[in-house]
């Protein structure tokens, strides 16, 4: 069972109220062997809402109290954060869930890539908030890319 961002879904849940379509994860959702969430919602924020970065630190600062996410025009979204990273944990316990592919680059979601808290578009490496958190209780966390990558190994592997 995956826990999939509500983003790569196709549900327009992303902070500008937009969305991706990928057949294969359609096909999982129809199979019933995935899940949707998306953490910012969980946590309460509304959508469309204004970007954020995680600022003055990691995710896992974050969640330790040391740092903080931010909007754009500065208003606090910390607790909306946390709060959303620990329903996706308990989503991710009660379903039994192998494996999160998440939305690369989001202060949620973010696996490898996260802006650096500058509003620039500048990346740093590192993993948003709920992905921090599902990682730090052994869920094994996919940015889209590496399931893709996945997926296409499994093809070729059947192949040969």
């Amino acid at each position: 069972m995956y826990l999939i961002s509500a983003c790569l879904a196709g549900k327009p849940v992303r902070y500008d109220a937009k969305a991706y379509h990928y057949d294969a994860i359609q096909q999982l959702i129809a199979q019933q062997l995935a899940i949707t969430a998306c953490p910012e919602m969980l946590g309460g924020l509304a959508c469309p809402r204004e970007p954020a970065e995680i600022c003055g630190g990691s995710a896992l600062d974050v969640l330790a109290g040391k740092a903080r996410v931010l909007t754009r025009q500065g208003g606090d979204v910390t607790q909306a954060f946390i709060s959303g990273a620990y329903k996706a944990l308990e989503l991710a316990q009660r379903h039994q869930v192998t494996a999160a592919v998440f939305k690369e680059n989001s202060p949620s979601c973010g696996r490898h890539f996260i802006y650096d808290g500058s509003f620039r578009a500048a990346k740093q490496p590192g993993a948003g908030v709920a992905a921090a958190l599902l990682l730090q209780h052994g869920f094994a966390v996919l940015s889209e890319q590496d399931f893709f990558a996945r997926l296409a190994d499994r093809k070729s592997t059947r192949l040969n």
